[in-house]
């Protein structure tokens, strides 16, 4: 059960929302690690938050968007440069609403509507390389019902 130097070994756990309008992505530009970088509406999970919930209220906190979970695209497991582990959760959604007087989070410098091939063009300016599998899988049509993913009280 122990890690490295006496250290308990936990990965980082994270949702992503992939929203679509007109055939564009909800993308948001931010900052991290002192560079410009694009990656979904994305974050942590918090504690007695479901994985959905979660996708919800960070798509609303990153772009000031409310949204309707309609698919899993699916779980996905990355290593950073930095030795961080992280475990993505990510899903479909269609926009509902838009709050344009909603402040962004912090780090955020704007939410913006690209296309898949302009989120391509910007593939090195991607937050991870998980940023465009996500929507490499969702344009290919992986789509898994809401319903595979439990929250066990």
């Amino acid at each position: 059960m122990s890690y490295r130097e006496g250290r308990f070994w936990q990965p980082d756990v994270t949702v992503a929302t992939v929203v679509v309008r007109d055939g564009r992505l909800l993308m948001v530009e931010e900052r991290a690690q002192g560079k410009l970088v694009f990656n979904q509406p994305a974050g942590h999970l918090e504690p007695d938050e479901s994985l959905s919930e979660a996708a919800l209220r960070e798509t609303r906190e990153e772009t000031g968007w409310d949204v309707k979970l309609t698919a899993f695209i699916g779980a996905y497991q990355w290593k950073a440069e930095t030795d961080r582990h992280y475990l993505r959760f990510a899903f479909a959604a269609e926009p509902l609403a838009h709050d344009a007087a909603r402040e962004l989070d912090e780090g955020i410098v704007q939410a913006l509507w690209m296309t898949p091939a302009e989120l391509q063009e910007q593939q090195a300016r991607h937050r991870s390389p998980l940023v465009w599998q996500v929507v490499q899988d969702y344009l290919a049509g992986r789509r898994s019902p809401l319903s595979m993913l439990q929250q066990i009280a």
